[in-house]
């Protein structure tokens, strides 16, 4: 057991015979009255995402997950596949089930999948990805990194804002923590 205070993006929880998963936690302190945590949650076995708020001090059980390395072998028929890398066994998940990490997907991508008493949950990312750009406007010339930027398209279909200076056909390395532009590829 654990307070909702200490709650964290990903963590994964039981309530009322069903698995949460947390995707955003925010403490909130309203004018008057007490702290509230403001929350999205994602009840893993459905894909549900609700938002909702907890007292800091409300206590939680924490849920004991299983971890195993996987490579991500393609998606097909809104099916994500992976292959276990230390014993070949393949694993499938529902798209509507990882919508927020399928955005980062790329094939032979290294993940960790998460599971509970035996029961594939989720998947966990690595904290960054690099991906190509696939459509941008053109660069400007002598542009800096502090202009305000613009969105660019990447092969995922994720839409990241980047600086003016990235061009179509770029590699980028994108935090998958909250989806925004870290650095270019210098090769």
């Amino acid at each position: 057991m654990t307070d909702a205070i200490n709650l964290k993006a990903g963590n994964v929880f039981q309530k009322d015979g069903k698995l949460i998963k947390v995707l955003e936690t925010n403490h909130h302190k309203p004018g008057k009255g007490n702290t509230v945590m403001q929350m999205r949650l994602n009840d893993v076995r459905t894909g549900a995402i609700v938002q909702t708020t907890m007292r800091p001090t409300e206590k939680v059980d924490l849920a004991e997950m299983d971890h195993k390395n996987a490579q991500y072998l393609y998606t097909q028929d809104q099916t994500a596949y992976f292959m276990d890398t230390d014993t070949y066994d393949q694993y499938e998940l529902p798209l509507d089930h990882i919508s927020e990490e399928v955005k980062y997907l790329v094939p032979n991508m290294q993940v960790q999948l998460e599971f509970f008493e035996g029961e594939l949950i989720s998947l966990d990312l690595p904290s960054t990805v690099d991906l190509k750009v696939t459509e941008t406007t053109p660069g400007i010339k002598g542009a800096t990194a502090a202009s305000g930027g613009k969105p660019a398209t990447m092969e995922t279909g994720l839409v990241v804002q980047v600086p003016d200076f990235i061009q179509t056909g770029e590699t980028l390395t994108i935090n998958t923590a909250n989806g925004e532009y870290k650095s270019r590829d210098q090769n």
